[in-house]
């Protein structure tokens, strides 16, 4: 810009000096000099111009402006790529960078947020400018707890303000352990908080690796691929939270409920959005709905449990905003952090009983905060039926029941000989499944028994398009 600015400058010099040697019209001899004084002056201060202006342009085209800069800042501190490469990766900041991933914080980041606390967003992604689907946008842990954990880093090796989160991780001998290895090995991740390496065998591990999307080479169980700040980002997610992990592990594409994972940025990811279940009760007319997801959520926990990999995936607590309904009607598990999972096939060796405390090193409880660090019972105590005891405490009954312990009486497409039947059988069922006294064949057949009993109501409408029309056509559906 600068030399377009000066050849310009030269050009009115040049066009001056020549009008004032040859001018239009003929002048007398005093007109002529006072001409030319005053073209040349002109010439002198349109070179000034060029000289002190031109790189005041240029400094203002290529340097963002100071609002502009402070954006940029708050924008990389609030993803945590300031603290990368204790972060998840960057896979999606580009989408985020070209705008094609908004929420209303990115919008403006002015905009004040309870963000201490916060630990979810509401977005919406695009891939073509045109079309839009709604997504979550998640920390791996909320930012007062990310904060936290940052100065137990900082703590560890004596400092009281902030460092270098990155290099005091990069020295522990946990991740110099897993720098020097091309396999994720069990040793590494021993003593870890998330249910998935409660009890990991090294197949489950192969897993985590060749499905790790964040990285450029992806389907080799080696990691001969993965760059130092690679198998650092991957050990810190191991070590904070395992959704992004578990949704790549097990995706929506294979048939698994499961959300699919977009990618992250920093200390954020993003998948798809969802609606909550809690929008279905309190209401008589979405008990038909809600006995399509009683149906579905017994189905699905019990898919966890059997499947073509041979690995068992049960629930370590269950809570509502575990699951979500997509707009075909399908429920999926959207929060993935508390799915523990065991080999079948390979088995596990015997483990220790939980321990609370401070007795590993600093990966052992990120993300955890000040509490203490909390893992969860060993899989030699987990039962087949531990995840369908835990759906029947605590989910099922505020689908199924109502606050006086029955169903509501009026049923679409039901006689009052039908309506009776669930009224009896459908407490005393969810009573025998919520009993962890229970033999483990007794929860099962009360299960199937509940099955059988919701299935004809399910609902079989265009409405429902994740089963329609096949309903109208086969019953399995």
């Amino acid at each position: 810009m600068c030399g377009r600015i000066c050849d310009t400058c030269m050009r009115v010099c040049v066009c001056v000096v020549l009008l004032s040697i040859h001018p239009i019209m003929p002048l007398k001899r005093c007109d002529q000099r006072a001409v030319g004084f005053m073209r040349l002056t002109v010439c002198v201060l349109s070179w000034l111009l060029c000289v002190c202006w031109a790189p005041t342009v240029v400094e203002a085209a290529g340097t963002p402006s100071a609002p502009q800069q402070k954006a940029l800042s708050l924008q990389r501190a609030f993803l945590g790529l300031d603290k990368c490469n204790a972060c998840v990766g960057t896979s999606i900041c580009k989408k985020l960078l070209k705008d094609q991933i908004r929420f209303d914080w990115w919008m403006s980041p002015d905009t004040t947020l309870p963000l201490a606390e916060k630990q979810s967003f509401p977005g919406n992604l695009t891939d073509d400018s045109l079309s839009w689907r709604p997504v979550v946008l998640s920390f791996l842990s909320s930012p007062r707890l990310h904060s936290s954990s940052d100065r137990s880093i900082c703590r560890s090796v004596g400092r009281q303000g902030p460092c270098s989160i990155e290099a005091v991780l990069r020295v522990t001998p946990r991740f110099q352990s897993l720098n020097q290895s091309h396999l994720l090995l069990p040793h590494i991740v021993k003593g870890l908080a998330p249910p998935l390496l409660r009890c990991p065998s090294q197949r489950l591990l192969d897993r985590v690796v060749r499905r790790y999307a964040e990285v450029v080479d992806v389907g080799s169980v080696q990691m001969k691929h993965f760059s130092e700040r690679d198998k650092l980002r991957l050990l810190y997610t191991l070590a904070v939270n395992q959704q992004p992990l578990i949704l790549q592990m097990f995706p929506g594409t294979e048939g698994w409920p499961f959300p699919r994972y977009q990618g992250s940025c920093g200390r954020l990811m993003v998948w798809a959005s969802s609606r909550p279940l809690w929008g279905l009760y309190g209401s008589s007319r979405e008990f038909v709905q809600r006995v399509d997801v009683a149906y579905q959520l017994l189905q699905i926990t019990q898919g966890l449990g059997h499947n073509s990999l041979g690995f068992l995936l049960y629930y370590t607590r269950l809570e509502e905003d575990m699951f979500g309904l997509l707009d075909d009607q399908r429920v999926f598990i959207t929060d993935a952090s508390s799915i523990g999972v065991i080999d079948l096939e390979q088995g596990f060796p015997p483990d220790p009983p939980s321990q609370t405390g401070s007795g590993g090193d600093i990966f052992s409880c990120l993300g955890q905060g000040a509490s203490p660090c909390h893992r969860s019972p060993p899989c030699s105590s987990v039962r087949p039926t531990q995840s369908l005891t835990l759906l029947c405490t605590a989910l099922l009954p505020r689908l199924l029941l109502t606050e006086r312990g029955a169903q509501p009486t009026r049923l679409p497409m039901e006689g009052e000989a039908e309506a009776g039947r669930l009224a009896r059988d459908v407490p005393l069922l969810l009573g025998v499944c919520a009993d962890p006294s229970q033999t483990d064949w007794r929860i099962m057949a009360a299960v199937g028994s509940l099955m059988d009993l919701l299935k004809p109501m399910r609902p079989c409408n265009p409405h429902y398009t994740y089963r329609y029309p096949e309903c109208r056509y086969n019953q399995d559906y």
